[in-house]
């Protein structure tokens, strides 16, 4: 058996921000001590002055592995997770191959187990011709159902209606969409590339993929999810008229529509691409300073649950190419949760609100065993971050296998001091702990 103390910590934890200790045994938190006499520990951390999060749950990654591994792999990328802060992830499908069986998707779950620094589970992919696979799906093993209505890789773009209908009706689990509209967004290229060919400026990709184009996809998915009865999930929403679609005013464990915001949809506006370009290109498109507003304001009134990344990551080469060329995503999971303590600092959250969004309600959507919470015998999955530690991204200190980050030059003011994996600690002082494994996450469904 093996204990662990921190010491003194400002506690940040189910709406409240309070000084305690907690005592750690093997995995589990075993006490929350807010007076009295604090027990004896094989280690202990002095945290006087550091804020104690529970892990951040990042409900949106793409780790690149299998098949594109040039640009990133679930080793490298969990180690810059860990880094941030993100103690839990949920990878996205469209690697190479496919994760569109169980026989491919417990490949990767088998690789996450030898290399994952952090916790993980794996979304399986929806096709048009898969729906025997994704009946099969064990709803307490597997996060949920990954279906592109959108833009996508390979085969993965779900257009037979007949078979979206029976994905709503039938899943056995969540269901998590990307929403944009292909016949919208076919009919803006052709118009944009007539007009500018190959040169096309990068400020138009949000005109491209228009938030009229998000919205009708995500209205079609909303409306999908209610006639059948689906527990939907809509991910990384991006425009002020897509929040009217989903579940309000409800305790978010009865909500069956729920949304997603990443957070470079609420750092970035449409202002920023002449500055930074296809470093910046994402899909769904960063939008303009008013959808911005009305994605920070779905998180304070929450109509907006949880805050994720949708990490992915490609190579520079591959970014510094003309707008068509470029492809979309970036790498954000290290810089993920201080980039929202910024905005605690700029006045625009609340550090209770971050727990909330990164970590508790990520683990009540998807119904996550023991995580998410500062609690009695959940997992010790915990960070630890200096408010007062201003430090700049560069090149030196990121651990994307990219090398880049598109918040390279930006001054932090909180830094992530220690992160713990189960109870031990996966990250310390600026190194990552080599030797530290995560685990499979489980689902109470």
């Amino acid at each position: 058996m093996s204990t662990l103390l921190i010491k003194h910590a400002t506690i940040v934890n189910e709406g409240k921000k309070f000084i305690g200790s907690v005592f750690i045994e093997n995995d589990l938190i075993k006490e929350i001590i807010t007076n009295g006499e604090l027990p004896k520990a094989d280690q202990e951390i002095d945290a006087d002055g550091l804020l104690l999060f529970p892990g951040a749950i990042d409900d949106q990654v793409h780790f690149r592995e299998p098949g594109l591994t040039q640009k990133a792999n679930i080793a490298s990328e969990s180690r810059a997770a860990v880094a941030g802060g993100i103690t839990s992830f949920m990878e996205m499908p469209n690697t190479k191959p496919q994760a569109t069986t169980h026989e491919i998707l417990e490949q990767k779950f088998q690789i996450a187990a030898t290399d994952s620094a952090a916790n993980y589970s794996f979304y399986l992919g929806a096709t048009n011709d898969n729906i025997e696979e994704i009946l099969k799906t064990d709803p307490q093993t597997v996060c949920g159902i990954k279906v592109f209505m959108g833009s996508s890789t390979g085969n993965m773009l779900v257009d037979n209606e007949a078979i979206l209908g029976r994905i709503f009706a039938e899943s056995p689990t969540l269901i998590a969409t990307h929403c944009e509209d292909e016949d919208i967004i076919r009919e803006n290229t052709t118009i944009y590339k007539n007009k500018f060919g190959e040169d096309m400026p990068f400020k138009y990709h949000p005109v491209i993929r228009s938030a009229e184009a998000c919205y009708k996809s995500s209205k079609k998915a909303s409306e999908l999810a209610r006639k059948h009865g689906a527990r939907l999930h809509i991910l990384h929403l991006s425009s002020a008229e897509e929040l009217e679609l989903l579940d309000k005013n409800m305790p978010l464990s009865e909500k069956k529509v729920t949304g997603e915001v990443c957070v470079h949809h609420l750092w970035f506006t449409d202002a920023d691409y002449d500055k930074y370009g296809a470093r910046i290109k994402w899909n769904p498109a960063v939008k303009s300073e008013k959808d911005r507003e009305a994605l920070r304001e779905g998180l304070l009134n929450s109509t907006l649950d949880v805050v994720a990344t949708d990490h992915a990551p490609h190579t520079m080469e591959e970014k510094n190419n003309k707008y068509f060329s470029a492809p979309s995503g970036g790498p954000l999971v290290q810089h993920a949760l201080v980039s929202m303590l910024e905005m605690v600092k700029q006045g625009v959250f609340s550090y209770e609100l971050v727990a909330e969004k990164m970590s508790h309600n990520p683990a009540i959507l998807f119904q996550i065993n023991k995580r998410g919470f500062i609690r009695k015998d959940y997992k010790a999955d915990l960070v630890l971050v200096d408010p007062n530690s201003s430090w700049e991204v560069a090149p030196e200190n990121i651990l994307y296998k990219c090398g880049w980050s598109p918040f390279e030059g930006t001054r932090f003011s909180h830094k992530v001091v220690h992160t713990l994996i189960n109870g031990q600690l996966a990250y310390s002082n600026g190194k990552v702990n080599p030797s530290i494994r995560g685990e499979r996450l489980v689902f109470d469904r």
